[in-house]
């Protein structure tokens, strides 16, 4: 514990409804719910219009749309979030070099370490310096704590929201406790909340009267005395400067289970790719690949596969994942699959070194071991003359294949465009806009951009030439 509150915790309020409120006027003070919009989808973040109607963060979606059926639902647009996360950090680490990032939206700041704060009226006002700084650049809120301790200050945090700052005096913290539920400690879910309230303990200053003994004994020796400790105030964690990524990895859940093995060795490919460009993007490559199957029954099955050196190859990264793919069970169908990248580093080997150990020549495997591994090694080879364009496509000459004969009927229409709800597009004639829906071959866009009025609605045939996806414009600022 400190005796100044130089320790500070940012959270930006409501996050990526508060990102999708900014840039889309017409949504400003009503209910927006980000999230996966499918049948099986989950609420990632409600704006505080829609938490009225009691819908939070984790919960299913089609509860929340019975909740607030009037509610805007739209995908999320983690490019747009993390560029707007990217540049608040950039603010946290000008205050000082020690800021450990928790996710997107918050992060602890040693304020004394960066020499700006060393008393509570020197915290205060980088306090209000930081959230007045972060609403020019974004036009968002964040709430700000100020403590002499990590836990105390995320607690001041959550208290001040929204878009508040709240400091705790150092010697006021078990007064400021006591009363507080004792679901506001790090760490107690609703399990451990459950189990103290039948055994008559609500709040922080009765967890406190309880006694270390008494909590050891209801819930284990660890957990007892971190709960004991933290029912104190006491909390003696150092603000550790950001950390490297242990991993990178992508998934999907879908609407509905699959059971076609092309499709899934399709989908499985197309998620390498992802993983491979958020790797990239991240300035990491990897040695092993993780393979995540979740089935039918909701059993969930992981398979890794890791490689001589590390690598950020697509293709060794899509090769691997098939490989790992062969050895599961899919025939009763398959609801999650998922594709990561562990043992990360920042460098990368030649692809000879990058292919996995388990496509050695295995002795006891036999000859057809033996001959497995040399027929992927002469796939592999310098003279190689086919590719693969894209997850799952077919192999292409380089010369160019010939092309196919058209069927009977003509060739095949294209397929039918998709538009997501929330998504950005730009028309030829109306500029920048959203889609709000789509359907029956129509797509419906509102047209308007940050720090515009709210626009007017169009409808559109779904293969309109006039109308293209196009990437989030800024949030703050001139706007394309």
């Amino acid at each position: 514990m400190r005796a100044a509150p130089t320790i500070l915790h940012l959270d930006m309020d409501a996050f990526y409804a508060s990102v999708e409120q900014a840039s889309k006027p017409s949504l400003r003070g009503k209910a927006v719910i980000v999230g996966g919009l499918g049948p099986r989808g989950v609420v990632a973040t409600a704006s505080y219009e829609a938490r009225r109607f009691g819908v939070h963060s984790a919960m299913p979606m089609g509860q929340a749309r019975r909740l607030c059926p009037n509610g805007a639902y739209l995908i999320p647009r983690f490019s747009l979030y993390r560029q707007v996360s990217d540049l608040v950090m950039a603010m946290l680490r000008e205050l000082s070099p020690l800021v450990e990032p928790l996710s997107l939206d918050e992060a602890f700041v040693d304020l004394e370490a960066g020499g700006v704060a060393f008393d509570s009226r020197s915290a205060r006002e980088a306090g209000e310096r930081l959230r007045a700084d972060i609403r020019a650049a974004t036009g968002l809120s964040g709430s700000v704590g100020l403590a002499g301790s990590k836990m105390l200050a995320k607690v001041a945090s959550e208290e001040a929201k929204p878009a508040g700052l709240l400091l705790i005096e150092p010697g006021t913290e078990r007064e400021l406790l006591a009363p507080m539920s004792v679901r506001t400690l790090p760490g107690v879910g609703p399990a451990t909340g459950e189990h103290l309230r039948r055994a008559g303990i609500t709040t922080v200053g009765e967890l406190a009267e309880a006694g270390e003994d008494e909590l050891v004994r209801m819930v284990g020796r660890a957990a007892g005395a971190g709960l004991y400790r933290m029912a104190l105030g006491l909390d003696d964690r150092p603000v550790v400067a950001e950390r490297d990524a242990k991993s990178v990895s992508v998934e999907d859940t879908f609407d509905v289970d699959l059971h076609d093995r092309v499709r899934i060795r399709g989908e499985v490919q197309r998620l390498a790719d992802r993983c491979v460009q958020r790797l990239r993007g991240s300035g990491h490559s990897g040695r092993t690949i993780v393979l995540k199957v979740r089935r039918y029954d909701f059993s969930t099955l992981t398979r890794s596969e890791t490689l001589r050196g590390p690598t950020d190859d697509p293709a060794v990264v899509r090769e691997a994942a098939a490989r790992l793919l062969e050895g599961v069970d899919t025939t009763g169908g398959v609801r999650l699959l998922g594709v990561g990248v562990s043992g990360l580093a920042d460098y990368t080997q030649e692809d000879l070194f990058a292919q996995s150990l388990a496509a050695e020549p295995d002795e006891a495997a036999g000859p057809e071991g033996a001959a497995r591994a040399a027929g992927a090694e002469g796939n592999d080879g310098a003279d190689r003359t086919d590719r693969t364009d894209g997850a799952g496509g077919e192999a292409v000459a380089a010369g160019g294949a010939p092309e196919a004969p058209e069927p009977p009927g003509g060739p095949e229409p294209a397929p039918e465009r998709r538009w997501t709800a929330g998504s950005d597009v730009h028309h030829a004639v109306y500029g920048p806009g959203w889609v709000q829906g789509s359907g029956v071959g129509r797509v419906t866009v509102r047209f308007e951009q940050p720090g515009s009025e709210p626009g007017r609605v169009r409808t559109f045939r779904v293969d309109d030439p006039e109308l293209e996806p196009s990437d989030p414009l800024p949030l703050v600022g001139d706007s394309p």
